[in-house]
């Protein structure tokens, strides 16, 4: 059975892991020898406090990019199983077949009985080979489309989890509608008269994320991205040259801080020290309480009005900005 990669190092996280090796080290000597090391210990656990304060308050978008995708970085289905206190997974499109890039069902979080969807990449090489790495073809959204009419009759609210660098660009996902797959949700989101809760929990990439991803509020973990296009894409078609991935990240405006200031998303969700593949039940708890506070005010408002506001959200998005100089 293939292991999950839960030891992927990035770059600037090296010296935190070596401090962190460190510290074992030191304390399963204490354990065999009987040494007393506590005050060694203890000045290497303050070492690592500093470091990871001045590291990670200060993380470039390149680096949130990095986190984002990290191996470990908990995927739909973990989530909605820490979540979730009962869930139920349906499959197929009923037009094609079964897409596993996206997962989709209904589930039960305290008393709030409601739908959920999300992109769902692989926990080893193996399952995103089978996941397509999250990147879904058309039956993936029409069947995510399925569970929002059914959302829609029973009056559930839906809760969409967005995790994917694009919707997949192959010949077979073009001839079987890719595009038509994707601006249908957008409009069936646009009116579903059920309220919708979308949390981007790792890459938001493009219209892969928006298939999914129209919603009443929009909350994103904090080392999440969302972006038309990804670094590495936007480095290669305005400089040709990868080695900008850096400054494309950040021209991009990609992070949860960027998007919240510029009114793309309405809130952003802590994540634990270190990124959430640190600790996944801390992230996930992080998540619930979110979804609970942001479905009781959803529930809340009555539908003509849920629907008024889900209108002017995305019709205020942007800015008409005219050049005086223009002729």
């Amino acid at each position: 059975m293939e292991e999950k990669n839960t030891r992927y190092i990035l770059n600037f996280e090296k010296p935190l892991i070596e401090l962190e090796n460190k510290i074992q080290e030191l304390k399963n000597l204490t354990e065999k020898e009987g040494i007393d090391l506590k005050e060694e210990i203890e000045s290497l656990k303050e070492r690592l406090k500093s470091l990871e304060e001045k590291t990670f308050t200060n993380l470039t978008p390149w680096q949130r990019v990095q986190l984002a995708r990290h191996p470990a970085r908990p995927k739909t289905l973990t989530l909605v199983e820490s979540i979730f206190d009962e869930w139920l997974e349906l499959h197929g499109d009923r037009l094609c077949s079964d897409d596993q890039a996206i997962v989709a069902g209904f589930g039960k979080i305290e008393n709030h009985k409601v739908a959920w969807m999300g992109h769902q990449k692989g926990e080893s090489i193996k399952e995103n080979l089978t996941r397509n790495f999250g990147m879904a073809h058309p039956e993936g959204y029409r069947k995510a489309k399925r569970i929002m009419t059914l959302a829609e009759k029973f009056h559930l609210p839906i809760i969409s989890f967005i995790d994917t660098p694009g919707a997949y660009p192959g010949i077979e996902a073009e001839e079987r509608g890719q595009a038509e797959a994707i601006a249908s949700n957008l409009e069936k989101m646009s009116q579903l008269k059920t309220p919708i809760l979308v949390i981007i929990i790792g890459e938001g990439g493009s219209g892969g994320a928006l298939g999914i991803g129209v919603g009443d509020k929009v909350l994103m973990l904090e080392n999440a991205i969302y972006s038309v296009i990804s670094p590495e894409g936007c480095a290669a078609i305005l400089w040709k040259d990868q080695s900008k991935v850096e400054e494309a990240a950040s021209a991009l405006k990609l992070t949860a801080k960027d998007l919240l200031k510029l009114k793309i998303i309405d809130g952003i969700i802590p994540e634990p020290r270190g990124g959430a593949h640190r600790n996944v039940e801390e992230t996930a708890n992080n998540i619930k309480r979110a979804i609970l506070r942001e479905i009781e005010s959803l529930k809340s408002l009555p539908l003509e009005e849920l629907l008024l506001r889900r209108k002017n959200k995305y019709r205020s998005m942007g800015k008409l900005r005219s050049d005086e100089n223009a002729k």
